[in-house]
């Protein structure tokens, strides 16, 4: 399946915090053809994100010698309970640790609780309790490194609170591709924590996500693809790629009723305040 044309470039840049340039889809492009595609429409920079020992190994390389990438690096809720089945969750939290420590790697994530796939039963209560253990362990190490937190929540949003506030959530709290209503948006908004916002919120049947987005308060809000997928309207089912920014980014603006120019500036902005600049660190030349 091919991916969907070039939008109209952004006048005012802004950064994709959430993708997974490592995932082939459609054409199979190149981390670097996305790259130079997105820097086309105005998306200046990535975070690539990491969801098991191998991706986030290839993100933090990646981004070690990439200017428009940072890394985040964790063990994805629904992968814990499989390192843990094998006895091997403690090592491998204890490599995002390590990982978490190098340079351009500036998030935690994605962590966080899924309850979609779970089912009841003995086994089904082992996957919860890897799920916990696991997302209790990358709170720790975003506090220990100072790094964001990128959270994964999915059917667990009393449960992924709960936990923030038991155990402390980091200073930079990301939900990532926010998926609650105004409901939830209010608790982010009490605690500071940042709502990011995937493609999902121009599907038609997205009202109470775009209630969400109405409720957050502006300083708040950062957008991203999770490319490949959750690719915005008009092109749903088709791959999804970072330079598709632009689409979710006027879909947002038409929500809040902001100029798409000053919606870019404030999100810019709360994403280097969430990450740091993508120049602050040097990349690695290579020979």
């Amino acid at each position: 399946m091919t991916y969907p044309p070039l939008p109209s470039a952004l006048t005012v840049p802004v950064y994709d915090n959430h993708t997974h340039l490592e995932i082939q889809d459609g054409e199979g492009l190149d981390y670097r053809e996305h790259l130079d595609r997105a820097s086309s429409v105005g998306v200046r920079g990535v975070v690539q994100v990491g969801n098991d020992l191998e991706t986030s190994r290839w993100s933090a390389s990646i981004a070690a010698r990439e200017p428009r990438v940072l890394a985040a690096v964790a063990i994805h809720p629904n992968e814990a309970p499989k390192y843990a089945a094998r006895g091997m969750l403690d090592e491998a939290l204890a490599e995002i640790d390590e990982l978490a420590g190098r340079p351009r790697v500036r998030a935690v994530g994605e962590t966080g609780l899924d309850w979609s796939r779970i089912a009841e039963g003995s086994d089904g209560d082992a996957a919860r309790q890897a799920q916990h253990a696991s997302f209790e362990a990358h709170i720790g190490i975003a506090k220990k490194h100072g790094l964001a937190l990128q959270i994964h929540d999915r059917d667990a949003h009393d449960d992924v609170v709960e936990t923030l506030l038991r155990v402390g959530a980091p200073e930079r709290t990301v939900f990532h591709c926010f998926s609650g209503g105004p409901e939830l948006a209010a608790i982010c908004a009490e605690h500071g924590w940042f709502m990011s916002f995937a493609g999902v919120v121009t599907f038609k049947n997205a009202e109470p996500l775009r209630a969400a987005l109405r409720a957050a308060p502006r300083e708040l809000i950062m957008v991203e693809t999770d490319a490949p997928f959750l690719t915005p309207a008009p092109f749903r089912g088709r791959p999804n790629a970072p330079y598709l920014i632009p689409l979710t980014l006027r879909s947002m603006a038409e929500t809040l009723e902001m100029d798409v120019s000053m919606l870019a500036a404030r999100i810019t902005s709360t994403t280097e305040l969430v990450y740091g600049t993508w120049e602050s660190e040097p990349v690695v030349i290579e020979a």
